[in-house]
């Protein structure tokens, strides 16, 4: 009978050094491969059952150390860090790819009428709100009315800024055209993030110490979590909305697309999807999952806060989100 598996494994960190980018990234693929959509919820569960068992000290027999990381990662894409709810399907990160492909390649391939770009823009803000508000950092709920203004202003941010720009681009070159959706996406993001995380930036964000005792909540912490974010997402919809305009372009001016228009736009989210299948997990990788900041760039009273607790504390931590 082989020995049981040592209860002494930390599966509340990722398996790869995060102190690294390639550490992050093995993490990230791993976290945002898209066939943990395809897992039923038996699956799911029974994950949850391995993980939250080991974490309370039970190894159940037979256990591999390869089948608890298994189970980690499905447990990882499937529920909340913070809340420990089961996400929203299409708000995981492991969703990221196929929806992203999907509605990234419509808006690339249909962006020449107004009423498209109103369309396409709408589907996007649609996602992202989901998105934003299924990987929100913490634990503290959202109102209905929060979520609302949020929406509302990034969809309105988006459109405004994709319909200003097609207009200015109107007389430039079809190649310039070609990467107005990416500007508005691009400020789009700068808005919905924010907002969709509005109450995280008035109340603040759990901050931990190395162990993941609670400390207090930071404002400070969760600007600098949304920040990362907002970075992190732009640089995950850069090459996607980038490359394929310039591959469509050349194409476009061949035979072969004039022949057979309506591959237009299965070729462009092919492309999309290629460059997000590297883009997504990478740029996740850009910023730990598990952030740090040095205590003494916190609010003064959270500061006050940490110093009754350990004096001798310098770093918290914090989930920042994705």
């Amino acid at each position: 009978m082989p020995p049981s598996l040592p209860a002494t494994i930390n599966i509340r960190e990722p398996r790869w050094d995060q102190s690294t980018f390639q550490g992050r990234a093995k993490h990230f693929f791993m976290v945002t491969d898209p066939r943990n959509l395809l897992l039923s919820g038996a699956t799911l569960e029974e994950a949850r059952r391995v993980v939250e068992d080991y974490r309370a000290g039970t190894v159940h027999p037979g256990l591999t150390e390869d089948q608890l990381w298994r189970a980690k990662y499905i447990y990882d894409s499937a529920f909340h860090p913070d809340t420990g709810e089961k996400m929203i399907l299409v708000g995981r990160m492991s969703a990221q790819v196929p929806m992203n492909m999907t509605i990234t390649g419509c808006m690339l391939t249909f962006y020449r009428t107004t009423p498209a770009v109103l369309f396409w823009q709408w589907v996007n803000q649609s996602f992202n709100a989901i998105v934003n508000y299924t990987n929100r950092s913490g634990d503290a709920p959202i109102t209905p009315s929060q979520l609302g203004t949020a929406y509302v202003s990034a969809t309105t941010g988006a459109v405004v800024t994709a319909l200003g720009l097609k207009s200015l681009t109107k007389h430039l070159p079809a190649i310039i055209g070609r990467y107005v959706p990416f500007a508005a996406v691009a400020a789009a993001n700068c808005i919905n993030i924010p907002l969709m995380r509005q109450r995280e930036l008035k109340l603040g964000i759990p901050v931990t110490d190395e162990n993941g005792n609670r400390l207090g909540e930071s404002t400070a912490a969760a600007q600098k979590a949304i920040f990362q974010v907002v970075v992190s997402r732009i640089g995950m919809a850069a090459p996607a909305m980038a490359i394929p305009p310039v591959i469509m372009n050349m194409l476009e001016k061949r035979a072969f697309l004039k022949r057979y228009p309506y591959l237009n736009a299965p070729l462009q989210v092919g492309l999309v999807g290629l460059c997000l299948v590297f883009a997504t997990p990478l740029c996740c990788a850009l910023f730990p999952q598990k952030s740090s900041m040095p205590v003494s760039s916190l609010e003064p009273e959270v500061q006050d806060q940490i110093r009754k607790k350990d004096p001798w504390l310098e770093t918290v931590y914090f989930n920042k989100g994705l």
